[in-house]
């Protein structure tokens, strides 16, 4: 059997279900086709506790996975929680992608049916192993019931209820029909730290081995039956739209079946993938800009510069900032300036969709199940209960996948052709119509005490409020709380203050969450402006940061870490420079240096790059790494790459020949040690980004002595003179 079950991800009309005896936990599940199948054969009930345990008479047990998996590791996470509770081995179930249903499967800190915000772990963390717990109590009750026997005298191991010093043992398959009748308990014990099995220890990606051998699923290998394939071109301009075009030599390639036009596109439809974007680029498509149509990148600068003197609002204000500048012999100002960032994720946007009168059937991979299904509701006119949508592995997400934008294009056209549909965006159309991480813009002042250390931080914070768009709950009094996060610092000054320059994209210019989120735009200005503070003041930047943590004792445990490990205390030749920055956000605190070097001539290199991170109770610590890597190399890329420009109302990159990512002779070694921990998990997918641009402009000033503060990194101002 696949290790991922995507049958009937839907619940049928004709499903089973679990008694009322089951729903005192707020959860109802249908069963599996091939779990009915089972009880027909057998005469045993599938056992289903919950709505992300299934346990047949036979075979493995099925883990329904309530987050989706872009490559993060969540779904080995989940299974292993669930399964160190209901007291199984990974080798003993499959996984199930959870169907859109936010009632059964919301992120409990979410309320939606979410993925994102390195919220996963942390917010089905208890949740997971309560339902296992709950579980493996109803199945040993089940047995001691049949035993005549006190539970207490049983145990659950290895997907066997046993009895402790006897000879009797029974297999879980064997109980479910008598489990189904225990009743739910309400209170479940769960286990200690100390006891843990499989939480904590290192475990094997479940899904790594269909990945290897070309059978997982992602939304892009989506094919059900009749389908047909779209090649899609998207008005260029920002809130531009189809003028004109002439279907004819697209409709004289072989295979092509039609074309279809929106009002913002133009889509080929042909029998197959090559057909369909051989007829795209026969066409001739006139494309109306629109009134931005000469809107161009400087204009959009010109606009950032003039918000960091114009009005904001206030967000943090603690002590008296302007009496202690006012006191002062001298304010230190800093303007740093970070670009437009693409998502660029290795699967490109993707969407099939078959629409019909009386339903409508989504297959997808995305980060957020229940919009997906309305945003196809939406341009079907369809009641909500008629859409479907078939999650499936995603080719990376960093947050694109958040945003909806993808299924109604799809949906719009499938609304014209017969049958299931998919629609596949190029490289190009994925890197000119995402939603990007807009500018922004800081302005950090500062005044130091006789000993150096900060007496004040002023920092002004000028970008876009995406959570005003995408989660108006996430903003107070007019204040986008993301957009904000750690621009107050997390360091021990007297007087601070933090206020927020709404300015937005250009209209029709999508914007959205990037992986890291508000700490991608505020740890660097204030990574960097404390590097620049400890300069000012003659300490070194080691230093300078322990003197002001000493409240926050896991970021401090995690900079020592990281600096025993970086050799900090170690001299290094000319040409060399290490950097330090900070991140304590999504829970987890880490702190990362880099060290670099730089020639003569300017040439760049990244030398090393060493993390120590605190994310609470570690579930899988392979995970942990790997997460830290990837973030750390997705973050390189920003930091030396990463810049989308605007001309003519149009962004003017296309693909990774000038939008590029760092190739692996320019990653560095990354190294990742863990700050060993029993507090509850925090996030781990977004903190190893955010310190990446920092720490390597720290590091690049401790080589030259000089200061860089635009992104990316421009490597002309590192030639000697």
């Amino acid at each position: 059997m696949s290790m991922f079950d995507r049958t009937n991800l839907a619940l049928s009309r004709r499903s089973l279900l679990i008694g009322a005896s089951l729903t005192g936990a707020g959860l109802v599940i249908g069963l599996r086709p091939q779990l009915a199948a089972a009880q027909s054969q057998t005469g045993a009930q599938p056992f289903a506790p919950n709505a992300f345990i299934r346990i047949p008479p036979e075979g493995k047990i099925a883990f329904v996975m309530p987050a989706v998996e872009m490559g993060q590791g969540i779904y080995t996470a989940v299974a292993m929680m669930l399964a160190e509770e209901l007291e199984v081995g990974l080798d003993q179930v499959v996984l199930e992608h959870a169907p859109a249903d936010p009632k059964q499967y919301a992120n409990p800190l979410l309320g939606d049916q979410i993925t994102g915000g390195s919220l996963s772990v942390r917010g089905v963390y208890e949740q997971m192993r309560k339902a296992g717990a709950s579980g493996r109590i109803m199945l040993v009750s089940a047995a001691a019931r049949d035993w005549g026997v006190s539970p207490d005298t049983l145990k659950a191991e290895a997907g066997q209820v046993v009895e402790t010093g006897g000879s009797r043992k029974a297999a879980y398959g064997s109980l479910i029909a008598a489990a189904a009748n225990e009743p739910v308990p309400q209170d479940v014990p769960l286990k200690s730290a100390s006891s843990y099995r499989v939480i904590g220890k290192p475990a094997r990606r479940l899904d790594s081995p269909e990945k290897v051998n070309g059978t997982a699923k992602f939304g892009i290998d989506a094919r059900p039956d009749g389908v047909s394939y779209a090649a899609i071109a998207i008005c260029p301009h920002f809130n531009g739209k189809l003028s004109a075009v002439d279907e004819k030599p697209a409709l004289a390639v072989k295979g092509v079946k039609k074309v279809v036009r929106i009002e913002e596109a133009v889509a080929v439809v042909a029998d197959n993938t090559g057909a369909a974007r051989k007829g795209l680029a026969a066409l001739q498509i006139d494309w109306d800009p629109g009134p931005g149509g000469s809107l161009a990148q400087a204009e959009l600068e010109r606009l950032m510069d003039q918000a960091i003197d114009g009005k904001a609002l206030p967000h943090i204000n603690e002590g008296d900032v302007a009496k202690a500048e006012a006191a002062s012999g001298k304010v230190h100002e800093f303007i740093y300036r970070m670009p437009i960032l693409t998502h660029s994720a290795m699967e490109p946007m993707n969407c099939t969709v078959h629409v019909r009168a009386d339903g409508c059937d989504v297959w997808v991979g995305t980060q957020i199940m229940s919009r997906a299904r309305q945003a196809a509701a939406d341009v079907t006119g369809l009641p909500l209960e008629k859409v479907v949508v078939h999650n499936h592995l995603l080719g990376g997400g960093f947050g694109r996948r958040l945003d909806v934008d993808g299924i109604i294009l799809a949906t719009k056209i499938a609304k014209q052709v017969e049958g299931p549909v998919k629609v596949t965006w190029s490289r190009e159309e994925d890197i000119r119509h995402d939603c990007y991480r807009y500018l922004n813009y800081s302005r950090v002042t500062a005044t130091l005490g006789p000993d150096g250390l900060p007496l004040s931080w002023r920092h002004r914070v000028i970008g876009p409020s995406v959570m005003a768009r995408w989660l108006p709950a996430f903003t107070k009094d007019g204040v986008d709380l993301d957009q904000m996060a750690g621009a107050e610092t997390p360091y021990q000054i007297p007087n601070k203050q933090a206020d927020f320059a709404r300015q937005e994209a250009p209209d029709g210019m999508l914007t959205g969450n990037w992986r890291g989120v508000g700490a991608t735009r505020n740890i660097p200005p204030v990574e960097c402006g404390i590097d620049e503070l400890a300069g000012i003041a003659g300490i070194d930047p080691l230093e300078y940061r322990r003197r002001l943590l000493p409240h926050k004792p896991r970021l401090l445990a995690a900079l020592n870490l990281a600096a025993e490990k970086a050799g900090w205390a170690t001299p290094l030749p000319k040409g060399k420079g290490r950097g330090i920055a900070l991140a304590e956000d999504f829970g987890s605190f880490a702190a990362m240096i880099a060290e670099v070097s730089i020639g003569d001539d300017g040439k760049f290199k990244t030398d090393r790059i060493v993390c120590a991170v605190d994310c609470g109770q570690v579930i899988n610590p392979d995970t942990v790494e790997a997460q830290i890597q990837s973030g750390v190399i997705y973050g390189l890329s920003a930091a030396l790459y990463g810049r989308i420009t605007v001309e003519n109302g149009a962004v003017v990159e296309g693909n990774f020949d000038d939008a590029p990512v760092v190739r692996i002779n320019e990653t560095p070694p990354i190294e990742v040690h863990i700050v060993p921990s029993t507090e509850p998990p925090g996030g781990i997918g977004e903190v190893g980004t955010p310190g990446v641009a920092p720490s390597l402009v720290n590091a690049i000033s401790a080589a030259t002595g000089k200061r860089l503060r635009t992104w990316p990194i421009d490597q002309s101002d590192l030639r000697r003179v």
